[in-house]
């Protein structure tokens, strides 16, 4: 049939194969391929059709790559009509995972069989996408509009007998050969007279459908979508499909597909897809070197950080020994750990006695001999250098020959700590961020002497635990928390300048931030940013700098923990509310410091608020703390929730033009001064030559 889809006839069942690894992905030779497949099937001896694949999984989505190009012919839906209107039944033999196109091809099958271990979905949503080729059409005539909305708005995988009871999966089958009892499943089928089943040929009574189903699905997904638009026109296709005949609705859902997957929301998830595989690829690591076995771990500190970094390791099996200064310390780390796995149990997504064995792989220990056998210790301690250093020699003297040696910082010195051991190869970042156990980035920091082993090791055992893992060499505050520094001052600045902190935090949550900056700051505590102030001595003196964090520091407004801080909070709920005094304050210092305030616009305190990050980012390629810029894109995704629908800052600048964010920053500088808007060097460079980031990555052969 093609290079890549097969077809035989074994006795009275015709059977195509499709054989494209890594995933089967429907390129154009396998839509080909399954089409020439099913048109010869018509004229043979065959009584139905199997259509199975080789390889791990059954087809898993469509080919990302072709996005944005040229369509190639046969397209989906010409595959899907052919199998549909197929004389004889098509059987879709499932196992793996059938995603996407992948399963919109097991749709348009008469029937569909699975294996146990196998999954179904439809997951484009996560790509700023809708199913194109008649997902939105198909699913909610089996299942019902309401599930279909939850699976295509959700676009998490179903496993094949929850599948089954929707009736998404008409058979499960027993054992692992899928072919073969996918045979037999097909030749009874036959002997049956079972009839040629079409989805398209069902249809939904609109009077199942609550009158205002749809209008409160868009306001509920609106609330949570964070500037993304796919959700709205999922919604859109299952209105459809309840209001218009078959064709008419899949008419409707390709041309809302082609507004998404044209959409700058869809490029910037597109972007962060490819950009989560090529950050965990090391360029001067050698793909084929040896790791070290990780079979057991050590966590010092069993504070809230320390307790979810332990909970990650346990949750896939791994033993932890949790290091505290006493017994009460431990008993206090342990009762956290237990607290969230309860969480987890009580929302129904861990069983009793799934907790209770994770629960057991964490021992604890007061005493340093304990952990002499560990292949990785992670340090996740109180942020003082020198405490740090000083553990650092405790683990050098304790840890076997060859063990990690890692730290939690989340700014400080690594290359200085690792200085505290005799084994400074040995010793390497792994920044977590809280609650560790939840939050999906691991920033790995590589010393000036880390070991390429060690390295490698870190990184695979970031993917073992379900982290994004993002590189990062030594400065202040690695990539993420270094480039954080401009975003909170500006946010400050701002309200001297005429802001209330609701409008810099509207404006930024308008834009997609999951939190506003002086929101989050009160979340995490003024007090912790006081602090980490009054031990820099780098800051400029400058009496406008940080003004009112630290006068709220000063009042004893910590936050949220102490039930105020930029804003006030409700005792009960937490709810934030605008504090009046916080805004006279504000006025008041203003006159003090003689800053003239006026009205600022939404576009102004985005542009006060991103552009440093972006400077900064520049800078960070430039001295090579960060390997690529859609490494920084990683970074800011999975641990500071910037919206997947913009792409990452460095993505977001690229989308902006470097131009128009150079010549912003400059006249910022002209206006608010040198030391805090000097434009990098790159970024001028870049936005000279009219060039992005992107290819920028591209031309250096990191992208």
């Amino acid at each position: 049939m093609s290079e890549v889809v097969s077809y035989e006839l074994r006795e009275n069942i015709g059977v195509i194969s499709v054989n494209n690894p890594p995933v089967n992905a429907l390129a154009q030779v396998v839509r080909e391929g399954i089409l020439n497949a099913v048109n010869t099937a018509q004229d043979d001896a065959s009584e139905a059709i199997v259509l199975a694949c080789e390889g791990r999984t059954f087809i898993a989505g469509a080919d990302i790559t072709e996005f944005g190009k040229p369509p190639k012919d046969p397209w989906l839906p010409e595959v899907l009509t052919a199998i549909e209107n197929s004389s004889k039944p098509v059987i879709a033999a499932i196992h793996g995972t059938a995603l996407g196109g992948g399963f919109e091809v097991a749709l348009a099958c008469h029937y569909r069989c699975a294996v146990a271990t196998a999954k179904v979905g439809l997951p484009e949503v996560k790509l700023g996408l809708l199913p194109g080729a008649g997902g939105t059409q198909r699913v909610p005539r089996i299942t019902g509009v309401k599930a279909a909305l939850d699976m295509i708005t959700g676009g998490n995988p179903v496993p094949a007998g929850k599948a089954n009871e929707m009736g998404l999966v008409d058979e499960l089958l027993a054992g692992d050969d899928v072919v073969g009892s996918a045979i037999q499943y097909a030749k009874n089928l036959v002997e049956s007279g079972a009839p040629l089943k079409c989805i398209r040929d069902i249809s939904i009574d609109p009077s199942t459908v609550e009158s205002d189903f749809f209008d409160s699905a868009r306001k509920q997904l609106a609330r949570r979508a964070r500037g993304q638009i796919a959700q709205d026109r999922i919604v859109s296709c299952l209105e459809a499909a309840v209001k218009l005949p078959f064709d008419e609705g899949l008419e409707r859902e390709r041309e809302l597909f082609k507004e998404l997957v044209s959409s700058p929301e869809s490029a910037s998830m597109r972007h962060i897809f490819f950009a989560e595989r090529q950050a965990a690829k090391i360029k001067d690591l050698p793909r084929d070197i040896a790791k070290r076995p990780i079979e057991k771990v050590a966590i010092l500190g069993g504070g809230t950080m320390g307790g979810g970094i332990a909970m990650c390791f346990a949750n896939v099996g791994i033993p932890v020994v949790l290091l505290e200064i006493s017994d009460e310390a431990l008993e206090r780390g342990n009762s956290i750990i237990r607290k969230n796995y309860n969480i987890t149990v009580q929302k129904g997504k861990m069983t009793e006695d799934k907790m209770e064995q994770r629960i057991a792989l964490i021992s604890g220990t007061t005493s340093y001999d304990d952990i002499g056998d560990v292949d990785l210790v992670i340090e996740a301690v109180f942020e003082n250098l020198d405490l740090k250093k000083e553990i650092f020699g405790k683990l050098d003297a304790a840890c076997k020959p060859g063990a990690i040696l890692a730290t939690n910082t989340s700014y400080q010195d690594v290359d200085a700590i690792a200085a505290a051991t005799s084994r400074p190869e040995d010793v390497v970042g792994m920044h977590f961020f809280s609650p560790a156990n939840v939050m999906k980035l691991l920033e790995v920091v590589r010393g000036e002497k880390t070991a390429d082993d060690v390295l490698a090791t870190v990184m695979q055992v970031g993917k073992k635990i379900g982290k994004v893992c993002a590189l990062s060499r030594v400065c202040y505050g690695f990539i993420g928390n270094r480039m954080l520094g401009g975003y909170g001052r500006e946010a400050q600045m701002l309200l001297l300048d005429g802001c209330t902190p609701a409008q810099v935090d509207g404006a930024l949550e308008g834009f997609g931030m999951a939190m506003g900056p002086l929101a989050m700051s009160d979340l995490a505590g003024l007090d912790v940013g006081y602090k980490a102030r009054q031990a820099r001595t780098d800051l400029p003196d400058d009496p406008k700098l940080y003004r009112m964090g630290t006068l709220l520091v000063e009042m004893g407004r910590h936050g949220q923990k102490t039930g105020s801080g930029f804003y006030k909070y409700d005792p009960e709920t937490r709810k934030r509310m605008s504090d009046p005094e916080v805004e006279a304050l504000i006025k008041e210092e203003a006159g003090k410091l003689e800053v003239e305030q006026s009205e600022v616009s939404n576009e102004e305190i985005l542009a006060r608020c991103f552009y440093p990050l972006i400077n900064e980012g520049a800078k960070i390629l430039e001295e090579g703390i960060a390997q690529r810029a859609s490494d920084i894109d990683v970074v800011y995704i999975y641990g500071y929730a910037f919206p997947v629908a913009k792409g990452g800052p460095m993505h977001y600048a690229d989308s902006v033009g470097l131009k128009n964010v150079y010549d912003k920053i400059c006249e910022f500088r002209d206006r608010y001064g040198e030391q805090y808007w000097s434009p990098a060097p790159l970024l001028k460079e870049l936005a000279e030559a009219g060039k992005t980031f992107a290819e920028w990555d591209r031309e250096r052969g990191t992208a």
